[in-house]
């Protein structure tokens, strides 16, 4: 991996992105003047560029490969056609070096505290007797192993051991309901189940084996239950087979044991789309799409070995529940050599007793020098008067990550004051943009490049981004659509299920035909920075004006009193709409009529008077999805008429219990209409 330029530097490692062009200018005698050069070159000859990355992150096959990129239009386009590889391989490369230099590979923590480190070598001998059991039991190519396991060490060994055979991973979330798992793995009926009997979270203990037995019951396909013991299970699970036994061999089979060799677009795990309006769209990505992707993304999360000189010591964490793609991209950094450093359990504390220095308190005890979240945890940090500059033991932490929704340009300039008064001046931001379709990003970040509170710093190599008007034509420093024109090595293989590849073309294909549609408001602006307005089919148009939700929100979330809003826009069919704000009040608060004009004053200041709201209606909270978005449009479609069943799918919710009070909402709003 191209390690022989690193060098340790005092104020902090040689950029990974400087690091690449100084080897594209010494082996390919390619020299760019600048990140938008090197940008334009990466999309301008994708095979060129896709083809250095592979040799610069020394990506191994065990066959020659016949060509980088076929010249099939989207989405039929194939990469590295006759390659074979290994994303479990390509991890464990990094043992030997990253064990000699008293690197881990995993640094987990739970609620209470307690603290597990696997090394290299033991994340590899779980991941390999983990693999013997699986196959075994019958489980093997094609196979698909799902799970339903919180944010531990046992997630990661059980991708790991499913990659090495060829078997396909799909994992579940334990906070989801039943009926959100079930409608999931309904789809993918996989052959075998890792599962977990309780999960702590939020300082409440909640057993799951009723859950796990009655998804075997449900899943007929599920010939083996591997069961991780918690200690807050009520009961045993009948048929189970214990899980530490399974990981537990140390025997001559598993120190001889090899991940095989799979082709390129060989399915590695499927993800699902939120399911917030029906059944999810089960995502499959393979294994060699998501190591081109990795690759090239680490660049932009700079990201480099933990044993090596340049980057030694890095601890990557992105707080993440396993049913998020987060999740997915935070266990990508051992691609890198790079030691995670996962955390079980809530953010912020107890319900009735919140907390949100939980997660800062895990990074210093861990030692974490990358810390990212989604955009909503670090507001809440900010509103509930967090100082991290009296916390202590945060100054190893060198980057800061956001994602999930647009970060408010004010809570990162609060971010960066409390590292500065920390003593980490000019602290790097990488916020990224991207999301479960390809399990990557398309935006993302620089640390060459300048600051840019509240936006993402530029356009992801290799990503042939733009921003399109209704016309199909690229804007600059205009509200667009965001559409990706090229290929990108991990967009997906396909979806589950999907046959004739109908439901993929109309997901992503449908509006352009050869272009990726990605469903998000995109202004790219002159100097190359990015900024996501929301979901293109959330976005309010108020007489031809055009706003994404994300604007809106940072008018109005930093009044006093506004603890936090959503805003959707209904139609009445003929012509008009109303403008409908959902605000919750902070705590001992309420909506009264200065708060109102208040933020009706904030919005016709900082927008547009088109954007005032027609009508403010006081929340008890906001529906999110579990990925922490806004679920506008599900909200939206029940004001609009829509029935609930084909709108709300409460398992697939972070917030199941709030859903009741939007629906009665819609009623009283139906029938007010009915009556005039």
């Amino acid at each position: 991996m191209n390690l022989s330029s690193n060098s340790a530097d005092v104020s902090g490692p040689v950029p990974q992105m400087r690091l690449y062009s100084d080897w594209l200018k010494a082996t390919q005698g390619l020299d760019f003047a600048s990140f938008e050069d090197l940008r334009r070159w990466s999309v301008g000859d994708l095979a060129a560029f896709w083809r250095s990355i592979w040799d610069y992150d020394e990506i191994e096959s065990a066959a020659p490969f016949t060509s980088v990129l076929s010249d099939d239009p989207m989405p039929q386009a194939r990469w590295f056609e006759g390659a074979e590889v290994s994303y479990a391989r390509h991890i464990f490369r990094h043992a030997a070096a990253a064990d000699e230099a008293g690197q881990p590979a995993i640094v987990a923590m739970n609620e209470r505290g307690d603290t597990v480190e696997l090394s290299w070598a033991e994340l590899r001998r779980q991941a390999a007797s983990l693999a013997l059991e699986l196959r075994r039991n019958g489980i093997g190519k094609g196979d698909r192993v799902a799970a339903y396991l919180p944010n531990i060490p046992a997630a990661v060994i059980g991708l790991l051991a499913s990659a090495s055979l060829g078997a396909i991973w799909t994992l579940c979330s334990p906070d989801m309901g039943t009926s959100a798992v079930l409608d999931r793995l309904r789809q993918t009926k996989p052959k075998a189940l890792i599962a977990v009997d309780g999960v702590l979270y939020a300082g409440k203990s909640m057993d799951r084996g009723a859950a796990v037995a009655e998804i075997c019951a449900e899943l007929p396909c599920i010939e083996r239950l591997f069961l991780v013991t918690s200690g807050y299970g009520a009961a045993a699970v009948p048929g189970a087979l214990d899980f530490a036994e399974a990981v537990g061999r140390a025997d001559a089979a598993v120190a001889a044991f090899e991940p095989e060799w799979l082709p390129f677009d060989h399915p590695l795990w499927i993800l699902y789309s939120s399911g917030t309006t029906g059944l999810p769209k089960a995502i499959v990505h393979g294994h060699g799409g998501v190591l081109l992707a990795t690759a090239a993304g680490r660049l932009h999360f700079d990201l480099g070995p933990s044993y090596s000189a340049n980057n030694f010591g890095d601890r990557f964490h992105w707080f993440s529940a396993t049913g998020w793609v987060m999740w997915n991209i935070q266990v990508g950094a051992l691609l890198s050599g790079t030691t995670i450093c996962i955390f079980d359990g809530s953010p912020s504390g107890t319900k009735a007793a919140p907390d949100w220095s939980r997660l800062w308190d895990f990074a210093a005890r861990s030692g974490v020098t990358w810390f990212g979240a989604g955009a909503a945890f670090f507001a809440s940090c900010r509103k509930a008067g967090l100082d991290l500059a009296g916390f202590g033991g945060l100054g190893g932490i060198r980057a800061l990550g956001s994602t999930g929704s647009p970060l408010p340009p004010d809570v990162q300039r609060w971010g960066s004051a409390e590292f500065e008064a920390a003593g980490r001046p000019g602290i790097w931001w990488c916020n990224v943009s991207g999301g479960t379709e390809i399990a990557a990003a398309f935006m993302a970040g620089n640390p060459e490049l300048p600051d840019t509170p509240g936006r993402l710093q530029c356009r992801h190599l290799g990503a042939a981004i733009e921003a399109w008007n209704e016309n199909g034509q690229p804007v600059i420093d205009e509200v667009g659509e965001l559409v990706c024109t090229q290929p990108f090595p991990s967009m997906p293989l396909c979806f589950w299920g999907d046959e004739d590849g109908s439901r993929y073309r109309e997901s992503y294909f449908s509006e352009w035909p050869g272009i990726w549609r990605h469903g998000d408001w995109l202004t790219i602006g002159a100097d190359g920075g990015c900024a996501i307005s929301g979901r293109s089919d959330a976005t309010i148009n108020r007489h031809g004006l055009r706003m994404g939700t994300a604007e809106i929100y940072a008018a109005v979330e930093g009044l006093p009193g506004v603890a936090d809003t959503m805003i959707i826009d209904v139609e009445d069919g003929a012509g008009g709409s109303t403008l409908i704000m959902f605000v919750v009040p902070a705590e001992g608060e309420h909506l009264h009529s200065a708060m109102e004009t208040a933020i009706a004053s904030a919005i016709r200041t900082s927008l547009s008077p088109r954007f005032v709201p027609d009508r403010l209606i006081a929340a008890p909270a906001i529906p999110l999805t579990l990925s922490g978005k806004k679920q506008e449009l599900p909200i939206k479609r029940l004001f609009a008429g829509w029935p609930v069943a084909k709108v709300i799918n409460a398992d697939a919710t972070a917030t199941p219990d709030i859903l009741p009070w939007y629906i009665e909402q819609a009623r009283r709003w139906h029938r007010a209409g009915d009556a005039g």
